[in-house]
């Protein structure tokens, strides 16, 4: 799939794992599996506005019959495994295919055989936990930045006033009377 971007990293994630790990996406899961996939997107589709590096999903999809499917949603590719391949196997497919074209990869899985596998194909690996706490980290940064912007514009009191009564309150400032 080609989305247009041009991105010099690559983040790969095993979705199923990171549902497993993340505290409210388990939660979430135990409800709807469906519903935490899309929380998952969406946390990784805003981390990648942040971020600007390309993010690949991969589900497994081994017991489920069919041909796989890959789509995009909200800046994050998507992509269910055909019939009988794993997500790790798609992974590994994904990580041989970026190499080739010379970008950073980054695996998302806390599955340690799968971590090898990857690094030593030369990808590197972040465990879910750490993943969790950079999209959590990212959000805060994201936050403070929308927060101190509010706050600047909020506190300013010539962007509430015309230009002219501006101008006029900065010639009566600068005589001093």
């Amino acid at each position: 799939m080609s989305s247009g971007r041009v991105s010099s990293e690559v983040l790969v994630v095993d979705g199923y794992n990171m549902i497993g790990a993340w505290p409210e996406l388990r939660e979430l899961a135990k409800q709807s599996l469906e519903d935490a996939r899309d929380r998952l997107i969406e946390l990784l589709s805003d981390d990648q506005g942040f971020t600007g590096r390309r993010v690949i999903v991969v589900f497994d999809a081994y017991e489920v019959p069919g041909l796989g499917a890959k789509i995009e949603q909200g800046n994050v590719e998507i992509i269910y495994t055909k019939e009988k391949e794993t997500a790790d196997e798609c992974i590994e497919r994904l990580v041989d295919s970026l190499q080739k074209r010379g970008v950073q990869i980054y695996v998302a899985t806390s599955d340690m055989v799968e971590q090898h596998v990857v690094f030593g194909k030369g990808a590197l690996r972040i465990s879910a936990r750490e993943l969790l706490w950079q999209v959590e980290e990212n959000r805060r940064h994201v936050r403070e930045k929308i927060r101190w912007k509010q706050d600047t514009q909020r506190n300013s009191f010539d962007t509430r006033i015309d230009e002219t009564l501006r101008d006029r309150l900065e010639k009566w400032r600068r005589s001093g009377k």
